[in-house]
């Protein structure tokens, strides 16, 4: 037996309570930022790859680091980028220091439908944060 799994002990209802707590607590999340990132124009999937580049140095990214981020395959993060290219929400631009990579960036309508989701989500956001601040026994970290 693995020696980090020997010493674990047996988990209390107070560990199966927080455990329960923030499994509902992120589903909970997710479920409202489906819902607001579609209401916005967005799929789940298109919400989380536009944020990825937005957060990104320089509000650019490429595919590999996309891929890194969202832990997605190579394949996948590719077809996403093209559905998001084709549906008006990202342009390519060849590095200048190398042309064999790619940047990809936000269109001005990319922007305003990422700014409506990521607003609405705030107090969801918010309180996923303050829940993930918490120790166990309830008191802030």
């Amino acid at each position: 037996m693995h020696a980090a799994v020997a010493e674990q002990r047996e988990p209390t209802f107070a560990d199966f309570d927080e455990a329960a707590s923030l499994r509902a607590a992120l589903r909970l999340f997710l479920r409202h930022s489906e819902t607001i990132t579609r209401r916005n124009g967005l799929s789940p999937r298109h919400y989380e790859l536009l944020l990825m580049i937005k957060a990104a140095p320089e509000e650019h990214s490429t595919v590999s680091e996309l891929v890194e981020l969202l832990q997605l395959t190579q394949s996948t993060v590719t077809e996403l980028v093209q559905r998001a290219e084709d549906g008006g929400l990202l342009r390519r631009r060849q590095a200048e220091h190398d042309g064999r990579v790619v940047h990809l960036s936000l269109t001005p309508e990319a922007e305003k439908r990422l700014s409506g989701a990521v607003a609405q989500l705030g107090p969801e956001r918010a309180r996923l944060v303050a829940l993930l601040h918490k120790t166990p026994e309830g008191v802030e970290a």
